[in-house]
Order: C-alpha cells, then structure tokens, then sequence
C-alpha cells in the first residue's frame, strides 16, 4: 500500500504528526490508523469473498478478461517484441547475443552454414577478407 514512499518521506511524515500531534497523543493517532486500515482491509477483502460466493464459476470468468487486460497494460513496445516476435529472448536488447544458439537454430531450419570466423586482427598491409555473397 505505501510502496512508493521512500525511508525520507516517512521520517518527514513521522516528524510532522510528533510535532503537530504532539509525543502525548501520538501513540493514540498510531492505534486508531492501523486499527482503520484493518477495518478497511477487512471490508475489501469481505466484499471480494462475497463476489465470489455469489456468482460462483462466473467470478473466474469475469477475471480472466481483467487478468488480460492487467497483463496488456504492462506490457512495453520491448515486451511485445521480445514476448510475440522473438519468443522471450531479449538478448538482441541486453547485447548478450549467443552465436551457438543462434548457429544451432540455423543449421536446424536447414540454412547454410556461416563460415568460420577469423580470430586474429588483421595485419597492418593485410586486405581484409571480400563475401561474394555479401557484395
């Protein structure tokens, strides 16, 4: 619920009620917080099992779509791409590209394969290597 304040927020929050409350009625102001949120979190959590009492199956059809939705709503230009186009490997993203993966997955859908690949730089005279294929 207060997920998004920070260790410096509450401590201004706590200085704040000490200093408008004051140290004698602090205590009390603590209790009857917690003690309503309860209440609160009771009368949510009541209400949610009430639903589902009470439409039965149709509650979980009636969250699916939702859950869809919820799921839709995450979902980045990035996540889409890596989650429908490249099946979940992000790692044309992170840079962390693995050539054995991807030579395996070529040889298996029957493409030529890649020529070896030269270990050493070039020397300072040495003319690079020319693919016909490539040009």
């Amino acid at each position: 619920m207060f997920g998004n304040i920070g260790w410096g927020e509450m401590v201004v929050l706590l200085v704040a009620a000490l200093v408008i409350l004051g140290p004698e009625r602090l205590p009390g102001a603590v209790q009857w917080t917690s003690r309503t949120l309860r209440q609160v979190r009771d009368y949510a959590s009541g209400a949610t099992d009430q639903l589902k009492q009470e439409l039965g199956p149709e509650f979980d059809q009636l969250r699916e779509p939702l859950s869809e939705i919820n799921k839709m709503r995450g979902m980045t230009p990035r996540s889409a791409i890596t989650k429908h186009l490249l099946d979940g490997d992000d790692s044309i993203f992170t840079g962390k590209f693995d050539n054995k993966k991807f030579d395996a997955a070529a040889e298996s859908a029957g493409a030529p394969q890649q020529p070896a690949r030269r270990q050493q730089p070039l020397s300072a005279n040495e003319a690079p290597p020319i693919d016909p294929d490539a040009t």
